[in-house]
């Protein structure tokens, strides 16, 4: 029953595809080069649903999605200009003060309730208090995963170091490092803590998203020479995004489908990440002044910047939809 529940959530997507990609006039395509931090993130994946969908070609939007190793390697490929849009972690904002050529075009999700903690589930922390000492991984240093294991530690009164955070890439990485048991727990995205879960192998430890309300917890970045060449471009992929999410919301079961294709997951792990995530995408893309408070405090935290920059200079909502 599973796999023919399955195969009919995959029929009713296609049928969704289909009568999206017929719909309304076509339009002279843009090719926009999508980058993003981590391949499974759930938080992520209304660009795929929204191309499979052919919502992005009604706007003249063709993407070409790619798959980075954390929010350096984003910066890298942006810096690089492999990609026009990234979509990451909300402290990567600070990557623009160092002189990364790319601005933040609109909020993607807010309080991180994609971020958890997990660890082993047969390994010796069984409370929050064991933590101390042990080595915990992120994806790269400065990124969200960095800041909110440095947030735990000091929230316990040890210090940005109290937990030995290590920077190992990918979410695949960290998962393996776990279950080798070469690391006592991972900061990262749900999609791998529920894996992790399912199978077994992990336990969670921390959910972020119940201890940082005010916050963006992902941002869309576009380049900045992408934006002068092709603002109504940079305008169409956001207009695009945004019905992108709003499908997503009026389409469970075909969006948890979709989710199992493009992540290659469980349905278990699909329909929680659907539940975890789908209340804090951002609905509007419009920037909240607490939310940019938290971020200029996190770079600070990191180590990233040395003081506080002006927001106002790092982000822009110019080319969000005006109704």
């Amino acid at each position: 029953m599973p796999h023919l529940q399955s195969r009919l959530q995959t029929a009713a997507f296609a049928l969704a595809v289909a009568a999206a990609t017929l719909a309304g006039p076509a339009l002279a395509q843009t090719k926009v080069r999508v980058g993003k931090a981590q391949a499974q993130n759930f938080a992520f994946m209304p660009a795929d649903i929204g191309e499979a969908a052919g919502i992005f070609r009604r706007h003249g939007i063709e993407l070409e999605i790619a798959a980075l190793a954390g929010d350096a390697k984003l910066v890298q490929a942006m810096a690089a200009n492999s990609i026009d849009i990234a979509l990451g972690g909300g402290p990567t904002i600070a990557f623009e003060v160092k002189g990364a050529p790319m601005l933040a075009v609109a909020a993607l999700a807010d309080a991180p309730r994609t971020m958890m903690l997990v660890v082993a589930k047969d390994g010796p922390v069984k409370n929050e208090d064991d933590l101390k000492g042990r080595m915990v991984s992120v994806s790269t240093v400065g990124s969200l995963t960095y800041w909110l294991g440095q947030q735990l530690s000091r929230a316990h009164g040890w210090g940005p170091d109290g937990i030995k955070l290590v920077p190992l890439g990918t979410t695949t990485a960290q998962a393996a490092a776990l279950r080798s048991h070469q690391i006592d727990g991972t900061v990262t995205e749900s999609s791998t803590v529920l894996r992790l879960v399912e199978e077994g192998t992990g336990r969670i430890l921390v959910r972020f998203g119940e201890r940082i309300p005010d916050f963006h917890t992902h941002v869309i970045f576009a380049g900045t020479a992408f934006l002068a060449a092709k603002p109504d471009a940079a305008r169409g992929f956001l207009k695009a995004w945004l019905e992108s999410v709003q499908y997503m919301r009026d389409h469970r079961s075909e969006t948890i489908a979709a989710a199992m294709r493009i992540a290659d997951s469980s349905q278990y792990v699909a329909a929680a990440n659907y539940d975890e995530i789908m209340p804090i995408f951002n609905a509007t893309g419009r920037f909240d002044a607490k939310a940019l408070e938290e971020l200029a405090r996190s770079f600070v935290e990191t180590g990233t910047l040395r003081d506080k920059p002006d927001m106002r200079a790092l982000y822009t909502e110019s080319f969000l939809p005006r109704d």
